[in-house]
């Protein structure tokens, strides 16, 4: 039975074709298919979809996400019923999002019907402003109530992650992050434990590091103002913990990246030659 489906997002989607569709003038029942390319619709009335062995429900407000090549079954209630749709490609092929086939969208119905009504708009006149508009709707998608595993994570979790990521510059305290969150200390931590593997600070001091390790290799912000940027401003400790989480002093795994070494991360900017680069001087930076 097919209740959900995969979306690779690391690209934009490629727009065929975008409208204000009406379904039901032809009968309370069609059957379709588009063999090569992927639709959205949001609905704006009642009936229900079949595909693959399932049956889902559909109100004013659901959204719904149809694959290449599936058969479609739409069963309406009433002889004019109104959606707004999408027709894409997805030529994306890295990390896939799990996303169910219907969706209630609640309280974003009203977000993603202005950013679809700015796809259609956008289609005859700009594919690439088309793109960006579904793309920015296929990403909320992912993150509707009970979508993707980021949905599958307590709310507690989420906000304080989030939390976190909004204060990973500043003194950051697990009392405090649960206070945001709005649980206790010990019910945080054990939150955390069974979703990440890592305690609190375990999973902020990874975090900052990852910063850091970016930081580190894709600009020539001094060693210093970096420890600054991801909350470890005292040197020795920002040396240390870069030890301890990336293996190597600050300025190895910059030196490495200028070598063109193997901890380089996709995508990485790199110095054009004859580039002057600003550098504190040799006592200023932890080694």
């Amino acid at each position: 039975m097919t209740r959900h489906v995969e979306l690779a997002l690391d690209l934009p989607p490629r727009v065929e074709n975008a409208g204000v569709g009406v379904h039901g003038s032809a009968g309370p029942h069609d059957v379709f298919r588009l063999p090569r390319l992927w639709q959205l619709h949001l609905y704006g009335y009642s009936g229900a979809l079949e595909l693959g062995g399932s049956r889902h429900p559909i109100r004013p407000g659901h959204v719904s996400l149809v694959p290449p090549d599936t058969e479609v079954h739409f069963h309406y209630d009433a002889t004019r019923c109104e959606h707004l749709y999408a027709h894409f490609r997805l030529p994306g092929g890295g990390e896939r999002r799990r996303v169910p086939v219907m969706q209630d969208a609640g309280a974003d119905a009203a977000v993603l019907t202005g950013l679809l009504r700015q796809t259609v708009a956008a289609s005859a006149q700009s594919p690439a402003r088309a793109s960006a508009e579904l793309w920015t709707v296929l990403w909320r998608t992912t993150g509707l109530a009970g979508a993707g595993e980021d949905r599958a994570r307590h709310p507690a979790l989420r906000t304080a992650v989030a939390h976190i990521e909004e204060h990973l510059a500043g003194p950051l305290t697990v009392p405090g992050i649960a206070r945001a969150a709005g649980v206790s200390h010990t019910h945080l931590t054990r939150l955390f434990r069974e979703d990440t593997g890592h305690t609190v600070v375990a999973y902020i001091r990874r975090r900052r590091m990852e910063r850091a390790r970016h930081l580190l290799i894709a600009s020539t912000l001094a060693i210093p103002a970096i420890a600054a940027t991801v909350g470890i401003p005292d040197l020795q400790a920002f040396n240390k913990t870069c030890r301890k989480e990336l293996g190597a002093s600050p300025r190895a795994v910059r030196e490495r990246q200028g070598q063109g070494g193997s901890q380089a991360g996709a995508g990485t900017v790199r110095r054009a030659p004859g580039a002057r680069v600003r550098c504190l001087p040799t006592a200023a930076q932890p080694t």
